[in-house]
């Protein structure tokens, strides 16, 4: 998945996720090509961390694959993510099997019992109701908006348009377009500024909003809310940095003057926030950022200098391609 939206989901599900479990984006499922959308992988040591995550916590108790889906999806298309179950499945049977030094199970018949892998759930995010999925694979309400498929296929469906608007639905109703879309901006907007919600949501709204050329016509008025609401976001965190150069061009203006502290203040308040712009975006795109990495980028002064990297980060698949300059 490509688009803007698509991105978006994946991004908040993993930032989320990452709460309580060690999750990945775009994990490749190399004997079909393909890629899972968000895997996630459930740590015991935060059990209380994701008790208080509502639905999306009771989701990740397990193994699981997440698909999230901008529009309906197909049966074809969903058929696609249990291939890629499947396969991933045998890939983690593979691996278990390297890491004990076994053999393949047809290999010798004679050989121990093969090590025990759990089956990955697949937990399917729909925007509206997909019917001919829920009919070819039985599925029956666990809950509202979430469907689970027939025994013995370890599959969930959540529709995002029949989730109660409760706190404990609102981060996954986020992935949600139009009506649903509106709603949940206006319920995290409510909630306190410390939310984890807003922690985890909130980078990635302005990341990816930053990234709209010009909304189509399905976006136009979810685009025009979103803009309203991510620019008085902006016009905090601007404020915040325009404090923060006051506070430092005072402290500079006691060594060197008031006039020039204040005004090296103010350069320095700006380049901290282009630089924890560059961090976000790395974030956002999944790319690690080692220690000394983000001391370099938090102390790095020229405005040029942050802009290019910003810019690269973006798009770029690694961090050097962010940070290393061409020779």
């Amino acid at each position: 998945m490509h688009n803007r939206s698509d991105q978006f989901a994946k991004s908040l599900l993993r930032d989320g996720l990452s709460l309580v479990s060690a999750a990945e984006t775009e994990v490749e499922v190399l004997a079909a090509t393909q890629k899972i959308d968000v895997y996630s992988v459930p740590d015991p040591a935060r059990e209380a961390e994701r008790a208080r995550m509502g639905l999306l916590g009771d989701l990740s108790t397990e193994p699981s694959l997440f698909e999230p889906f901008h529009g309906t999806p197909s049966l074809r298309l969903v058929r696609r993510c249990l291939r890629k179950q499947l396969t991933w499945h045998h890939e983690l049977e593979r691996r278990a099997r390297a890491a004990a030094g076994a053999i393949a199970p047809d290999e010798d018949a004679d050989a121990p019992p093969q090590p025990a892998v759990d089956f990955p759930a697949l937990v399917v995010i729909s925007p509206g109701r997909p019917e001919m999925v829920l009919d070819a694979y039985r599925c029956e309400p666990a809950q509202a908006g979430v469907y689970h498929a027939v025994p013995g296929l370890v599959m969930r469906v959540v529709v995002l348009a029949e989730l109660p608007r409760t706190r404990g639905t609102l981060l996954l109703r986020l992935l949600g377009t139009g009506r649903l879309l509106r709603e949940a901006l206006a319920d995290l907007a409510l909630l306190p500024e410390d939310a984890w919600e807003k922690s985890i949501a909130k980078p990635l709204l302005v990341h990816f909003r930053l990234g709209i050329q010009e909304p189509n016509d399905e976006e136009d008025e979810v685009s025009a809310e979103i803009r309203a609401w991510f620019e008085e976001y902006e016009q905090k965190l601007r404020a915040e940095a325009r404090r923060e150069g006051r506070r430092e061009g005072h402290r500079e203006g006691l060594k060197e003057g008031h006039q020039e502290g204040r005004r090296e203040g103010l350069n320095e308040g700006r380049a901290e926030e282009a630089a924890r712009a560059v961090l976000t975006a790395l974030r956002v795109r999944g790319i690690a950022v080692p220690d000394a990495a983000r001391e370099r980028i938090l102390a790095e002064k020229d405005p040029e200098k942050l802009e290019r990297w910003h810019e690269r980060a973006i798009t770029a698949a690694s961090l050097a391609e962010v940070l290393d300059e061409p020779s």
